[in-house]
Parts: structure tokens; sequence; C-alpha cells
């Protein structure tokens, strides 16, 4: 069994930072990547970031210059560093990953965690 949970969510007012960390445990045997998604009200789940397990990361057009995506290998955690937010960057966050669990990769979700930006 693998679990992903997420924290560093809150209220910020526009142009302020946010954190979100991300941390995999249970029978890890490899990560493939680790990213994130987000889902606004009344809207599909979104790309933001991922990075893989050799260190490239891909961004969402939207957050490109804002977002920074960071990994510890060594905890099976993943960060979002989020600069300069934006109302519409307002959701919730999801945690995303694939990983190896007995020589199978699966794909894994956090719970989630809300992103609130005021104007």
């Amino acid at each position: 069994q693998v679990q992903l949970v997420e924290s560093g969510g809150g209220l910020v007012q526009a142009g302020g930072s946010l954190r979100l960390s991300c941390v995999a445990s249970g029978s890890i045997f490899s990560i493939n990547y680790m990213g994130w998604y987000r889902q606004a009200p009344g809207k599909q789940r979104e790309f933001v970031a991922r990075e893989s397990s050799g260190g490239s990361t891909y961004y969402e057009d939207s957050v490109k210059g804002r977002f920074t995506i960071s990994r510890d290998n060594a905890k099976n955690t993943v960060f979002l560093q989020m600069n300069n937010l934006k109302p519409e960057d307002t959701a919730v966050y999801y945690c995303h990953a694939v990983i190896v669990v007995q020589s199978t990769p699966n794909t894994y979700w956090g719970q989630g965690t809300q992103v609130t930006v005021s104007s």
C-alpha cells in the first residue's frame, strides 16, 4: 500500500507565496515521477507540474516562471514552491505520482490541499 500526503496549503493574498509538500510512503520500490495537479471549482482537474526521477521538470504554461517543483528523492518527497500567486491559482492541489510497487508501476493521488488566493 502506498500513500501520498500533502501539506502546505492555505489562504494567501495575491502576490504572496506558498510551499506545498507531498510525502510518499509505503511499499515503494522506485518512483518514476512525482508532480502536482489542481482543480478549481466547476473546472476539470489540470496538470500543474511534474519532475521525473532523472530530474526533468515540466510546467503548465500559466505557472512557468512563478512555480518551481523540486524533489528530495531520499525522502520520497516533492515540493511545489508557488510565488507571485494570483486569484486564478485558487484550487485544490493534488499530489500525483507513478510509483513502482513489486515491479509494477501504479498511479497514486493524494487527498488534496486547498490553496486560496485573495485579490
